[in-house]
C-alpha cells in the first residue's frame, strides 16, 4: 500500500495484522507491527527488552544545509519520549510534577476562559472550520500558559514546533527545509532565554529547569541542551495530541447524529465519550521500539536491533477486547484502552488532554447543541503519529 494512503486509513492493515498468526512486518512502517491489545500491553510493560530509542523516527531526512541551520542552535539532546532507564526517569519527573492533578485543576479556570473565548469568537457566524478555529488554538494556548510563555509569543512558538515535525515527516524543497530549520533554531534560542527567566517560577518550564539543572549556578551546555530539547518536545506533544483528540472526538460525535443527540440529552456521558473517542481514533497512532535482545513475541522471533511499531490505535480496535470494535458508541461498557500508552512511558499529559476535551464538550453541548457537519467527506491528515482531520467544517 502507498505510505500516504496507509497513514490516512491504517485500520484495514491493523485488522489483518491482528488476524494473522504472530507479528506482521509492515513495509509502510519499516517495522514489525504490534497490533493486538495484549501484545501492545506486553511490549509497553517490558521497557528493558523494547527500548524507546528511536521511538519518533521520521520519514524524511533534511538536507545538509537544513541540518547546518540546526547545528548552531541549542538543543539536539535526548528527550523523555525516546529515552530509557535513569535518563527517562530524570526527564519525566519534572513533567509528572508539572502536569499533576493539582496543577491541572489549577489550570481549569484558564482553560474554561480560553475555550469560551474561542467559541464566542465564531458563535455568531453560524459555522467554523473546527481544526483551525478551535482544535489547534486551544491546546496551543493552554500549553503556552503552563510553560509560562508570553501569550504574544505562543503562536510563533507553536508554529516553529510544528515546523520541526514537518522537517522529518513532510517532503519539502530544500529552500523550505532551510526556512523551517531557521524557525526551529530561532525557537530554541528563545527557549534558552525563557528557561533562564523561569528557574524560580511556578510553571512547567521552571520544573524542567530545576529538574534538569539542579543546584546553583548557570546550567552546563549539556543541561541547557536537555532543557531546550525537552521543552520543545513538551510544547509539540502538549498541543498536537490534544488537537487530534479534539478533532476526532467532535468528528465522530457528529458523524453519527444519534451519538451527538445522546450526548446533548445526557451530558453526564461526556467522560465516557472522551474515552470512546480516544479508543476509536487514538490521538497518537503508536511509537517504535527497538528490540534489545533476541526474543519471541506472539510467536515471532525477533533479533536484537529489530524495530517494532507499537500500535495504540490497533489495540483500541481489538475484537478480542472490544465488542463491535469498529462502532463508535459513547454508551458502551467501558474497557481499558491503551491510547495514552501504558507503563513507564504512559502519557504524562493525559489528564490535561482529557480536561480540555471535557471542558470543550460541556461548552458545545450547552452553547451549540445544533452543531452539525457542514461537509460530508473528512480527510484525515497523512501522518504516522497524530491522527486528526485535515479540516473539519461545522455549522449550526
Amino acid at each position: 500500500m502507498d505510505r500516504q494512503a496507509f497513514y490516512r486509513d491504517p485500520y484495514p492493515v491493523y485488522a489483518r495484522a491482528r488476524a494473522a498468526r504472530g507479528l506482521t512486518f509492515a513495509g509502510e512502517l519499516d517495522a514489525w507491527l504490534v497490533a493486538r491489545h495484549a501484545d501492545v500491553r506486553e511490549v509497553l510493560s517490558r521497557p528493558a527488552d523494547f527500548s524507546s530509542q528511536g521511538a519518533f523516527r521520521g520519514d524524511v531526512t533534511p538536507s545538509p544545509r537544513a541540518f547546518a541551520e540546526l547545528a548552531g542552535a541549542p538543543g539536539n539532546a535526548p528527550v523523555v519520549l525516546s529515552s530509557d532507564g535513569e535518563a527517562h526517569q530524570r526527564y519525566r519527573r519534572p513533567l509528572t510534577r508539572g502536569l499533576s492533578a493539582t496543577r491541572v485543576a489549577a489550570a481549569r479556570p484558564f482553560i474554561r476562559a480560553a475555550a469560551a473565548g474561542l467559541v464566542a469568537s465564531f458563535a455568531a457566524e453560524g459555522g467554523v472550520e473546527w481544526m483551525g478555529g478551535y482544535a489547534r488554538p486551544l491546546p496551543a494556548t493552554v500549553i503556552g500558559h503552563l510553560l509560562g510563555l508570553d501569550p504574544a509569543d505562543v503562536p510563533a512558538a507553536i508554529r516553529a514546533g510544528d515546523r520541526a515535525e514537518d522537517l522529518i515527516f513532510t517532503p519539502m524543497p530544500e529552500d523550505e527545509q532551510i526556512a523551517a530549520a531557521r524557525e526551529v533554531a530561532a525557537l530554541r534560542h528563545r527557549l534558552v532565554a525563557h528557561a533562564a527567566r523561569s528557574r524560580e517560577q511556578d510553571n512547567l518550564t521552571g520544573e524542567l529547569v530545576r529538574g534538569l539543572a539542579p543546584g546553583p549556578g548557570e546550567p552546563t551546555t549539556r543541561q541547557r541542551d536537555e532543557i531546550v530539547s525537552n521543552t520543545q518536545n513538551l510544547m509539540l506533544a502538549g498541543h498536537l495530541t490534544t488537537t487530534a483528540l479534539l478533532g476526532t472526538a467532535v468528528h465522530r460525535l457528529l458523524r453519527d447524529r444519534r451519538q451527538w443527540e445522546l450526548l446533548c440529552e445526557r451530558p453526564e456521558l461526556i467522560p465516557a465519550a472522551i474515552e470512546e473517542a480516544a479508543r476509536f481514533e487514538a490521538p497518537v497512532q503508536g511509537f517504535r521500539r527497538r528490540v534489545t535482545r533476541p526474543l519471541t513475541l506472539s510467536g515471532t522471533r525477533l533479533d536484537e536491533g529489530d524495530t517494532v511499531f507499537v500500535s495504540f490505535a490497533s489495540a483500541g480496535r481489538d475484537e478480542a477486547v472490544f465488542a463491535e470494535q469498529d462502532v463508535f458508541d459513547i454508551a458502551r461498557e467501558p474497557a481499558r484502552h491503551l491510547s495514552f500508552g501504558h507503563g513507564v512511558h504512559g502519557c504524562p499529559g493525559a489528564l490535561l488532554a482529557r480536561e480540555q476535551v471535557r471542558i470543550t464538550l460541556e461548552l458545545l453541548v450547552r452553547e451549540l447543541p445544533g452543531l452539525r457537519l457542514a461537509e460530508g467527506e473528512v480527510t484525515m491528515a497523512a501522518t504516522p503519529i497524530h491522527r486528526a482531520p485535515e479540516k473539519l467544517v461545522l455549522a449550526w
